[in-house]
């Protein structure tokens, strides 16, 4: 059995209620951020959705006004005539076919990767190495573009991708345990509005079941769905 530390039975005890505010769970969260290091802030919402029907399913992408807190290094593949574009907004990592080359060699040294969409086909026999990983490419995500500075631009700042599982549970994190709680209000509120308005179309009634936020290392906290209306 696991051993469970006093830091977190005293944390535990903290939550006293069963559902909180937006106010009073982040002020609670920050609380119970008590480990040595920089906790992430994650977000973890029970959907009223079947993932396995198309009409069901939650994927889109968002930028939060302050940001995640996490340094991504982002790689583009692209024709050789635009290589010098990604290079100059500040991709991390750029090529053409000697990156294919390498991503081929199992060598990824990249949180993010954006591609043009005349690099697709040969992206496409990658997809058992990008698949897994959650590297593909994709409209939906944003990463195919033919826009290479306003995309690398909008990663840079912030925007990411995000989906639900398939039991319909969305898993994201937010911010940082240093941010502040306005900060932290901020990018929830962006959340659940970009969940709300992403609603798949085959939803009826009732979509979210359960909201709840943490620390990484930190006791769950129920929200009161209420306080976001």
């Amino acid at each position: 059995m696991q051993k469970v530390s006093k830091r977190q039975i005293e944390n535990k005890k903290q939550i006293i209620e069963s559902i909180y505010s937006v106010d009073e769970a982040i002020k609670l969260l920050k609380q119970t951020s008590t480990a040595k290091f920089i906790e992430s802030v994650e977000l973890h919402a029970n959907l009223k959705i079947d993932p396995k029907y198309a009409d069901q399913q939650l994927r889109t992408t968002v930028t939060l006004p302050h940001g995640t807190g996490n340094n991504i290094r982002i790689a583009v593949v692209t024709s050789e005539a635009k290589i010098s574009e990604a290079k100059n907004v500040g991709a991390d990592i750029y090529g053409s076919n000697t990156l294919i080359d390498d991503i081929t060699k199992g060598i990824i040294n990249f949180d993010l990767l954006i591609a043009t969409p005349d690099m697709m086909p040969k992206l496409a026999k990658l997809g058992r190495i990008l698949g897994p990983k959650g590297l593909m490419p994709s409209p939906k995500a944003g990463t195919v573009t033919t826009e290479l500075t306003k995309t690398l631009n909008d990663f840079k700042k912030g925007k990411f991708e995000y989906k639900a599982d398939k039991y319909g549970i969305v898993h994201i994190n937010f911010g940082k345990s240093n941010f502040s709680n306005l900060e932290l209000k901020d990018n929830l509120i962006t959340l659940y509005n970009s969940i709300e308005q992403n609603r798949p179309s085959g939803v009826k009634g009732k979509y979210f079941k359960k909201i709840f936020i943490c620390s990484t290392m930190g006791p769950s906290i129920e929200l009161d769905l209420a306080t976001f209306e």
